[in-house]
């Protein structure tokens, strides 16, 4: 039985929802952010799990040469029409980035959007952030932006809806599973009289859970933020931001 990840229609139908005009523009804000994180200026990047290129376009656009990993020949589509739109080039593979790996290739590597914890074995995902860390050269950054179980804890509601710009209806219920170990999410879709139904599960991670996984993975160092603006990772944080360095020797 295939993941729920690997259907393109879940792709399809939600992309509307998922990447509004107006989150594909925030990607430019939101990669001046994580340079700003960082510092300097990376060589080379990997954008995994990079949807429709939202961060990867604007990359390309400043500059740097930039990798594109995802599993959906969907979102890669989309992400090749807007970087032939912006009129640059970035290197986009289909691959499952449980798989992918390419020694010491990168400066930077970004998992951005809730792109991590797919999986139903959560070794699975320390297996990803190996190959992340064995991808990057020295001293290397990842850049890790999604859900944290503390944040979402705050504002968790079981179901809920809005009406979306086209008129659609989105009506969403979430049920916490096994601990608050994961959390499987329902997508009821209501367009033009007819009803899409979508479930995904995600593993959650708190932040001192995420640094240990990073720490096991190889990462030297890692700092715990609250957002993208570098915020710390407090009470009142709305996301779980991580950035884990590779040791430099």
């Amino acid at each position: 039985m295939a993941a729920w990840f690997e259907d393109e229609t879940l792709w399809e139908v939600t992309y509307p929802v998922t990447f509004p005009p107006e989150r594909l523009t925030l990607g430019e804000r939101e990669v001046d952010q994580v340079l700003r994180m960082v510092g300097g200026r990376p060589r080379a990047v990997l954008d995994l799990g990079c949807g429709p290129g939202r961060h990867a376009v604007p990359l390309a656009r400043r500059g740097f040469a930039v990798t594109g990993v995802d599993g959906s020949a969907f979102l890669l589509g989309r992400a090749r029409e807007r970087a032939a739109t912006a009129g640059v080039g970035v290197e986009l593979v289909h691959e499952d980035m449980r798989r992918f790996v390419r020694p010491a290739a990168f400066d930077l590597a970004l998992s951005l959007f809730t792109s991590f914890g797919y999986f139903d074995d959560r070794g699975e995902d320390l297996a990803v952030l190996q190959r992340v860390h064995e991808s990057l050269r020295p001293g290397g950054a990842l850049v890790m932006d999604l859900m944290g179980k503390e944040p979402l804890a705050r504002w968790f509601q079981p179901t809920r809806s809005r009406r979306l710009p086209d008129g659609s209806l989105l009506v969403e219920r979430a049920t916490v599973l096994e601990g608050w170990s994961r959390v499987r999410t329902e997508w009821l879709l209501v367009r033009d009289g007819a009803a899409r139904s979508f479930e995904f599960t995600i593993n959650l991670y708190s932040g001192q859970e995420l640094a240990s996984l990073l720490a096991e993975a190889g990462f030297e160092t890692v700092r715990l933020h609250g957002g993208l603006d570098g915020s710390p990772y407090a009470a009142d944080a709305a996301r779980l931001v991580t950035v884990a360095r590779k040791a430099v020797h």
